[in-house]
């Protein structure tokens, strides 16, 4: 795009060293263009010869050669977040798909299915918040890496499991892994890609999209070839997971770098370059973590924050009541399992186009409010269609809950939007999506109880459809054209 650099490599600008005058894009909000192209190579500097923007060595003093900086980070990197984003949701669709045959398989009734289902959110809440501690100490890289090791073990461990507790305590670890990954994909892209937040959040997004439809659409048919055995086809998915593990690893050994995106170095006006992995110019480091860290926003006084957490928390709400039950509710009004497993698919694949254009269109608009009212309505569509005509019009309403549900990476994009700095973005991602999941926990709940006790889905319909609404209020508010920093 014409907007957007010319390279991919963050890293890929001058070094300011202290003293140095503030580069003039260094405070422009997340997501927007820079005003000048960044340049491939950069020179390094001695201590006494800072490299400013079309400065040339001074007279006797040998000029540094132009090398690629850090130029092996950016492909695993660009893998990892595409294999991460496979695997955060696979654990959740996968057991949608085959959430009658587990219901009969461990004996539960609806009620605890609806806690089964509420499980996803509260693990993201309650583990989510602990990911900006855990950044700070260990870099986002590693605990990202071992976020997908934790995915693993969860769903190796989840088919062994004999007994309900057993089973919520395996699907607890995955989501954990799930929950801290979460919230540190936006740290990442800020971190690497400072100058295209909405390029890399939209390829996160569509990858997350593609690995959730896909295992809503293939878990039962991978059962069936499996012999019928719901533990093998909900086990199946670690493999992907494994390999999530992989491209991360290269990344453990940029630690310093790591821990200082996460610990309140400011991404976009960081001494080192905007979200680039830390070289050594020469410039005392001491002197570049006072005042990023300063910068850090109390969010929680943010009303921005508060509504971004809200708007968070209720899509997250219809996305986990979709993921879970939405098959049930097809096989219900007489679909068959397999139609009613790809249905959901087509409900997640709307967001692998979706997910990669609205992140793009949401930077280039001051508000993104039309963006949240033209999705919300979508959603009230196929909630009304679900009410009145669910079996008749089912390939349509799929296809418009899809689309409501692209509000997530809406979501995470203004995550990035509603920050300036490295250190802004980190706590309002926790902070948004914690107290978003928060918000969302009773919503899937809800749902199993009020099925079991009316004897139908027009209650629970009626429900969700009825929260796109303050939705759509709470989502106009975040969108609005401000930074948390500017009400801290």
């Amino acid at each position: 795009m014409p907007d957007e650099p010319k390279t991919l490599d963050p890293a890929a600008r001058p070094a300011a060293t202290a003293g140095d005058s503030p580069a003039p894009d260094r405070d422009r909000p997340a997501g927007t263009a820079p005003r000048d192209t960044e340049a491939t190579t950069v020179t390094q500097a001695t201590p006494t010869t800072p490299a400013t923007p079309g400065a040339s060595s001074a007279p006797g003093t040998p000029a540094a050669p132009a090398v690629p900086v850090h130029r092996r980070f950016l492909v695993p990197v660009v893998l990892g977040l595409v294999l991460a984003a496979l695997n955060l949701r696979p654990a959740i669709t996968s057991l949608g798909a085959l959430l009658e045959e587990v219901s009969e398989g461990l004996h539960m009734s609806g009620s605890v299915a609806g806690v089964l289902t509420s499980v996803p959110p509260l693990c993201f809440a309650v583990f989510g918040i602990t990911a900006p501690r855990l950044a700070r100490r260990f870099g986002p890289a590693a605990v990202v890496c071992a976020g997908m090791a934790a995915i693993f073990a969860g769903l190796v461990l989840r088919p062994l499991a004999g007994g309900t507790a057993a089973f919520l305590a395996a699907s607890a670890l995955a989501l954990m892994g799930i929950a801290v990954s979460n919230v540190l994909m936006p740290v990442i892209v800020k971190r690497y890609f400072p100058d295209r937040v909405g390029t890399m959040t939209g390829l996160y997004s569509m990858a997350l999209a593609l690995g959730t439809s896909v295992a809503a659409a293939a878990t039962v048919p991978m059962t069936d070839a499996l012999g019928g055995d719901w533990r093998l086809g909900l086990g199946v998915w670690a493999v992907l997971a494994a390999l999530a593990v992989l491209p991360w690893l290269p990344l453990l050994r940029d630690h310093d770098g790591g821990r200082a995106g996460a610990s309140g170095t400011d991404t976009g006006a960081s001494h080192m370059g905007a979200g680039s992995p830390r070289m050594d110019t020469g410039a005392p480091r001491t002197e570049a973590k006072a005042p990023a860290q300063a910068a850090a926003p109390r969010v929680t006084r943010s009303r921005t924050a508060w509504a971004l957490g809200a708007f968070f928390g209720l899509q997250a709400t219809g996305a986990y009541i979709t993921m879970g039950w939405m098959p049930q509710i097809f096989r219900d009004a007489g679909v068959p399992a397999s139609t009613a497993g790809v249905l959901l698919a087509v409900t997640m694949v709307m967001g692998v186009p979706l997910a990669f254009v609205i992140p793009r269109l949401a930077t280039r608009m001051k508000t993104q409010g039309p963006i949240v009212v033209a999705l919300a309505l979508c959603g009230l569509g196929g909630y009304t269609g679900l009410f009145l005509a669910p079996a008749a019009g089912a390939w349509v309403w799929a296809v418009l809950l899809g689309v409501s549900n692209c509000a997530f990476p809406l979501a995470l994009t203004m995550i990035g939007l509603r920050s300036r700095t490295g250190a802004g973005v980190v706590r309002l991602s926790a902070f948004a999506q914690s107290v978003g999941y928060l918000i969302s926990i009773p919503g899937p709940l809800l749902v199993g109880v009020l099925y079991q006790h009316s004897g139908g889905w027009g209650l629970p319909i009626a429900l969700m459809g009825g929260l796109m609404v303050p939705q759509m209020i709470v989502g106009i508010l975040a969108g609005r054209d401000r930074t948390v920093e500017d009400e801290c």
